[in-house]
């Protein structure tokens, strides 16, 4: 495969947004630019609007063991662990990452625990960026948010791995409003297109490679008493 074929590539955008479908967002309006590019390259997306889904509070796999009548969640896991690629996107909301993207956080954290057939932790070999918009500065602060969590549990975050939109701050148009004309602005295309490739780029490098080996990451054999060339300062 050469560098630049992607096609045995999944990538899941999930939409954070406050809105219940079919309301109009103007976050999967951006997500949308990156989606094109991916599908042209012959990646399989798929999206997921978080809101639409009953997914409970919590950090624990499935919720529904902890006193939650209903919790959607392990069924959208199964989706979100599928790909090799996970694009978060959301709105600013005071200068935050919305909610439901901080729930998606905290889900994908309750499943960090688990491991891979290496003895890794589950999301090694698994690759992470975020789209955010809004209509106030935040871009880079609810980006950084979201890109060290990804990488806390395990994901791969490839160079300039986030694009956003900004409107003038203060109330004014979005997005995907026609007086914004959002989809003229060079740097967010710019940098949505990079970040796609970017993506793509290192997803497939560790698709190769079967993920990073396991050597000296394993928390199985660590476990079990390997230390590797680690040598706890204590006797030395």
């Amino acid at each position: 495969m050469s560098n630049t074929d992607f096609q045995d590539l999944k990538a899941v955008y999930v939409n954070c947004t406050l809105k219940k479908s079919p309301e109009q967002s103007h976050t999967a309006g951006l997500m949308q630019v990156s989606k094109d590019i991916m599908e042209k390259e012959g990646v399989k997306v798929e999206e997921i609007r978080l809101v639409d889904h009953d997914v409970a509070r919590g950090v624990f796999p499935d919720m529904k063991e902890h006193g939650w009548e209903k919790d959607e969640w392990p069924e959208l896991f199964d989706r979100i662990f599928e790909a090799d690629i996970l694009i978060i996107g959301t709105p600013i909301w005071l200068g935050e990452k919305s909610s439901v993207a901080q729930l998606l956080i905290e889900r994908l954290y309750s499943m960090s625990g688990k491991q891979n057939d290496k003895g890794q932790y589950l999301f090694y070999g698994k690759v992470g960026g975020c789209i955010i918009t809004g209509n106030e500065d935040g871009v880079k602060h609810c980006a950084m948010g979201l890109l060290y969590a990804m990488q806390h549990i395990g994901y791969s975050i490839p160079p300039q791995a986030d694009a956003g939109w900004l409107g003038e701050v203060g109330p004014g148009p979005s997005y995907l409003d026609k007086e914004a004309e959002g989809y003229k602005n060079d740097f967010t295309n710019r940098n949505t297109t990079f970040m796609t490739y970017n993506l793509m780029h290192l997803a497939s490098m560790l698709k190769k490679n079967d993920g990073y080996t396991n050597y000296g990451n394993s928390r199985k054999e660590w476990d079990d008493g390997k230390r590797w060339n680690f040598e706890n300062p204590e006797y030395r």
